[in-house]
């Protein structure tokens, strides 16, 4: 009785089934499938936060998106991760306390609350694989490079939770007296672990590459400036880039109803709700493209305020009280103010020309650009029109239409090109800029497939790196792979034949019980038949 009621036993019971003393409630069959109910839930919710994690990279575009549909900026993408990593430690705990109540030979009865946070924590991480899979389906995109990342390291890790776990699987095995569950264990134990083990052998990854052949660190390019330090396509934004060494400036052009071209990525409906003060100026009035302002009410707006109110990536805590004060005054600014910027220390720019009529509105902004005298080959245009004659330098946006104009620019998501692609473009000489790349292990590994440069948000952070995460060679990395198996599949031999006596040990020591008890009773009952008698 004291051992069924031991501290670890009672906690285990308290914190899983909600009950502190030993059940005899026979619940074998439901308690089961309620088992295999939290192992899967568990496994689903740590990969999807996983996933959370990588689509990270992209938090500023699912913040705009769920802004256009809300008209309501929050930073949604903080939110849903601390959501679902709350979410993913209790069904990790609530597993952790599943295989010590197996350890411990009690039964699984998991209390009816947790049933509910369990399906309610379930039908979450289902919801956000489809939404996922139908609003941005291309962010598998991002998973599938994010495992060429980190694929060694889960390998890793995946070796060392099944050592961990094998001695449960053991204990298991040698309690059940079932022949067909003894094979069925085996069985899938076996199978899982050599898909862990052998695994790497389909792993690739362009960091696993030799030192030497490491390609040259991408360049930086702001986009929208620097939007993480000030109020993103302000002139602020773009100076504080300029410190962070990137050589292209990365901004989004409209027209205004004279014609001026200005600074805005948000266009069409509300297009200016977002980033300045239009609500406050004209609150009765929705604005819904750049030709219905004029260039003098349009350098009347605020574009500053919402940043410091909103604090789009938690970055202004960073700023000092003069930087707060700066970014609080800042304007939409125009193309040519930006060109003057750009040629004044030499930084080359890239813009997306948001417009009704492209071939009219090319006109203007081409008129802008030569009226600042900036140097031809400092632009870097990308708009649909065609403007070679120019000078500038022409980018696309798909390799199709790159090798059927014989150009070599190309500028494109960092999802939409697997990192043999990259590789191959470089080879054949072609400039390949990846956008937006925000976080350092992307960052790593594009720069180990040889990107040319990569638009980011995060230019001061990206411009600390002087190497790539990791890089590994072809034969290190497999006497590493090697070398970990062995020393996992040593350990787990050994627990297998130190589970193995324990149990062989358990029914001689039940038995010499047994006897010793049958013993001692016969002996108690002699006298009492003679008394009888």
């Amino acid at each position: 009785m004291a051992r069924e009621n031991s501290c670890c036993r009672a906690c285990c019971r308290g914190l899983y089934a909600c009950q502190w003393r030993s059940s005899h409630e026979n619940k074998s069959k439901q308690a089961c499938c309620w088992y295999i109910v939290v192992t899967l839930v568990s496994l689903l919710s740590l990969c999807w936060m996983y996933i959370c994690l990588v689509i990270y990279n992209d938090q500023d575009d699912v913040n705009w998106k769920v802004f256009t549909i809300l008209k309501q900026w929050v930073n949604w993408s903080m939110v849903l991760i601390i959501t679902y990593a709350v979410l993913t430690s209790y069904c990790i705990l609530l597993l952790l306390f599943a295989l010590f109540h197996a350890a411990l030979g009690e039964q699984l009865n998991l209390h009816w609350l947790h049933k509910i946070f369990l399906c309610l924590g379930g039908t979450l991480t289902v919801t956000g694989i489809v939404v996922l899979s139908y609003i941005r389906r291309e962010q598998w995109s991002a998973v599938r490079l994010s495992l060429e990342a980190t694929a060694p390291f889960l390998q890793f890790g995946a070796v060392g939770a099944l050592t961990l776990l094998s001695s449960f699987v053991f204990h298991c095995f040698h309690r059940v007296k079932c022949a067909g569950s003894k094979v069925l264990i085996a069985v899938v134990f076996v199978a899982v672990s050599a898909a862990i083990f052998l695994c790497p052998i389909f792993i690739r990854s362009p960091c696993l590459i030799e030192w030497s052949e490491l390609p040259d660190k991408p360049k930086l390019i702001g986009h929208r400036g620097a939007p993480m330090l000030a109020p993103e396509n302000t002139m602020m934004s773009f100076n504080r880039s300029i410190a962070c060494g990137v050589t292209a400036f990365e901004t989004d052009v409209q027209l205004s109803n004279d014609s001026i071209p200005f600074l805005m990525h948000d266009n069409e409906s509300d297009f200016l709700l977002r980033t300045t003060n239009v609500k406050e100026k004209f609150p009765r009035t929705n604005f819904n493209n750049s030709t219905s302002l004029t260039w003098e009410v349009l350098q009347s707006l605020n574009a500053g305020e919402w940043f410091l109110k909103t604090d789009p990536f938690n970055s202004v805590s960073q700023l000092s009280e003069e930087e707060k004060e700066t970014a609080r005054k800042q304007t939409i600014p125009s193309l040519y103010q930006l060109l003057i910027l750009a040629k004044q220390h030499s930084i080359s720019v890239i813009f997306d020309l948001y417009s009704p009529n492209p071939e009219r509105d090319a006109k203007d902004t081409v008129k802008a650009i030569l009226d600042s005298k900036i140097d031809p080959s400092l632009i870097l245009w990308l708009p649909p029109v065609n403007m070679t004659d120019q000078g500038f330098i022409q980018v696309y946006k798909s390799t199709t239409e790159m090798r059927k104009h014989g150009e070599n620019h190309l500028n494109a998501k960092y999802s939409e090109l697997t990192t043999d692609e990259i590789r191959e473009l470089r080879r054949d000489n072609v400039t390949v800029n990846l956008w937006v790349v925000n976080e350092r292990w992307l960052f790593s590994l594009l720069w180990c497939a040889g990107a040319s440069s990569v638009t980011t948000n995060s230019c001061h952070l990206l411009k600390e790196v002087d190497r790539p995460d990791w890089t590994l060679s072809h034969l290190q990395y497999k006497i590493i792979w090697i070398s970990v198996d062995l020393v996992s599949f040593l350990i787990m031999i050994g627990l297998y034949i130190f589970q193995r006596k324990k149990h062989s040990l358990c029914p001689r020591r039940g038995t010499e019980q047994q006897r010793s008890n049958t013993s001692a009773s016969n002996e108690k009952d002699v006298p009492l038949l003679s008394f009888t008698a």
